[in-house]
């Protein structure tokens, strides 16, 4: 599966994703945060799931019309043990 996970998902989670097989790039090895705007962008054309803490993402894609697939997941799923 390919994955993007957003920068405040935690590092940790990137790893464990990856020991299983998937494709995961992680927004916060970045130089810099582009904005959600570019995130979501950049999953669309990478046809990668989104996984996310931030709700933002969602009203981001109905009003610019973008067709995303994303995981909004509790923080306890994506934070450190």
């Amino acid at each position: 599966m390919k994955l993007l996970l957003d920068a405040c998902v935690w590092g940790g989670a990137k790893k464990f994703l990856e020991s299983r097989g998937h494709d995961v790039v992680w927004a916060g090895e970045w130089l810099e945060d582009p904005g959600d705007r570019e995130i979501l962008k950049r999953a669309h054309a990478e046809r990668r799931i989104l996984v996310t803490l931030d709700k933002d993402f969602g009203e981001i894609a109905i009003f610019e019309g973008v067709h995303l697939h994303t995981l909004r997941s509790p923080r306890s799923l994506l934070a450190p043990p």
